[in-house]
C-alpha cells in the first residue's frame, strides 16, 4: 500500500489543480489533453459519466505525451477494471464501496477514494489509505471543514473536488493537509465545443500558477 500511496502522491503533486473532465467526444479528448498539458496540467481526470469516456482515456494515454490520465466516477469493480484496461494511471471514486476497495487491492493502479465525513476517513485509514478525495468539497463543509480535520485526522491528505474555482482554490491550497484540488473550470464546455485549445491552455496556465 505504501508504494501505491507514493504513486498517487507523485501524480497529484505534479500540479495544484487536477482537471476533472466530462468528455462527450473521444476525438476532442486528445486536443483537450494536449492543451491542458501545454498549460502545465499533466495529471488529468476523465470521468466515466459518458459513453465516450473509456475511448477518451485510451486515446489520451496513447497519444498525449506527458499526460497522466486517470479515470473518475468509478463506482464498482467493473468500472475499475475497464478504466485500468483503457490505460488509466490513477483511479478516482466519489465515495467508498467494498467492490472498489477490493479492485484497488488487486490492482497496481492506485485509487484516490472519495470521502465526506470523518468516519469515512477513519475507515479508509484502517484500510491503509492516507491520501483521499474530499467530495463534494464545498457542499461538505469546504476549506473550513478540512482545516478542522487537520489536527484530529493528522497524517491524512486530500484532493478536494466539487464547487472549486479559481476564486476559492487558494483557500484550499493554503491548508497543510491539501495536496491539490480538482476542478472543471479549466476546461469549460463552451471552449471545448469551440475547439478553443489556446483558451484552455491559458486557463490551465492560470491554474498551474496557483502553485507559486
Amino acid at each position: 500500500m505504501a508504494s501505491k500511496t507514493e504513486k498517487v502522491l507523485s501524480i497529484l503533486k505534479l500540479q495544484p489543480v487536477v482537471p476533472v473532465l466530462i468528455v462527450d467526444d473521444a476525438k476532442s479528448a486528445v486536443e483537450l489533453a494536449r492543451a491542458l498539458v501545454a498549460g502545465g496540467l499533466r495529471a488529468i481526470e476523465i470521468t466515466l459519466r459518458t459513453p465516450a469516456a473509456l475511448d477518451a482515456i485510451k486515446a489520451v494515454a496513447a497519444e498525449v505525451e506527458g499526460a497522466n490520465v486517470g479515470a473518475g466516477t468509478i463506482l464498482n469493480s467493473k468500472d475499475y477494471e475497464a478504466a485500468v484496461k483503457a490505460g488509466s494511471t490513477f483511479i478516482v471514486s466519489p465515495g467508498i464501496a467494498p467492490g472498489v476497495l477490493a479492485a484497488a487491492a488487486d490492482s497496481a493502479v492506485p485509487l484516490l477514494p472519495g470521502t465526506a465525513t470523518p468516519s469515512e476517513v477513519m475507515t479508509l485509514r484502517e484500510a491503509g489509505y492516507d491520501v483521499m478525495k474530499f467530495f463534494p468539497a464545498e457542499q461538505a463543509g469546504g476549506a473550513a471543514m478540512l482545516k478542522a480535520w487537520s489536527s484530529p485526522l493528522a497524517g491524512t491528505f486530500f484532493c478536494p473536488t466539487g464547487g472549486i474555482s479559481l476564486k476559492n482554490a487558494k483557500d484550499y491550497l493554503s491548508l497543510p493537509n491539501v495536496v491539490c484540488v480538482g476542478g472543471s473550470w479549466v476546461a469549460p464546455k463552451e471552449l471545448v465545443a469551440a475547439g478553443d485549445w489556446a483558451g484552455i491552455t491559458k486557463l490551465a496556465s492560470e491554474a498551474f500558477a496557483l502553485k507559486a
